[in-house]
């Protein structure tokens, strides 16, 4: 038969277990994603979820990157092809693609479609590079362990850019 406590016992277990963690030392893990053959790594606290590409509803004379509106559970959220924004190619819109939504603390409702989400990456195994961009939203550059060249994100320079912000023609 499973013990009974009570749950000020509970709540009291459960607030020192979330104080243990928050005093563990925080690990330096980004989202790594392709976007077209560019490797990109995210911060979580950029994005409030990753989610597979929705219908999206297209806008008439729009820069060919922004590739539509979409309903994510009653809010729109502008749809931004990451890769054909950065010049590349445009993204197949298949079950790999994701739309990475901005966090509401940027107060902008944009996701950035990307080809597809590579997963968590652990900055302790990438090695810092002299930052070679000219684009204002990389952050760093970083080189893996097998040669691979990563960008990171600076979602708040990419969302604050004139550049991204002038989707129209």
């Amino acid at each position: 038969m499973a013990k009974k406590i009570s749950l000020r016992e509970f709540q009291q277990d459960l607030t020192a277990r979330l104080k243990n963690v928050a005093d563990a030392a925080p690990v330096a893990s980004k989202l790594g994603v392709l976007a077209g053959e560019q490797r990109w790594l995210v911060d979580l606290a950029d994005i409030s979820e990753s989610i597979p590409v929705p219908v999206l509803a297209q806008v008439a004379l729009t820069r060919p990157w922004f590739i539509g509106v979409a309903n994510v559970r009653g809010n729109l959220y502008g749809a931004v092809d990451f890769s054909a924004f950065l010049g590349g190619d445009m993204t197949p819109i298949n079950m790999e693609a994701r739309l990475l939504l901005a966090h509401a603390k940027f107060q902008v409702n944009s996701g950035l479609v990307v080809s597809h989400v590579i997963g968590l990456r652990n900055l302790e195994h990438f090695q810092l590079r002299q930052k070679e961009s000219e684009m204002p939203w990389v952050s760093a550059v970083y080189m893996d362990t097998d040669g691979n060249v990563w960008k990171e994100l600076d979602m708040r320079e990419l969302l604050a850019h004139p550049d991204f912000l002038q989707a129209g023609v």
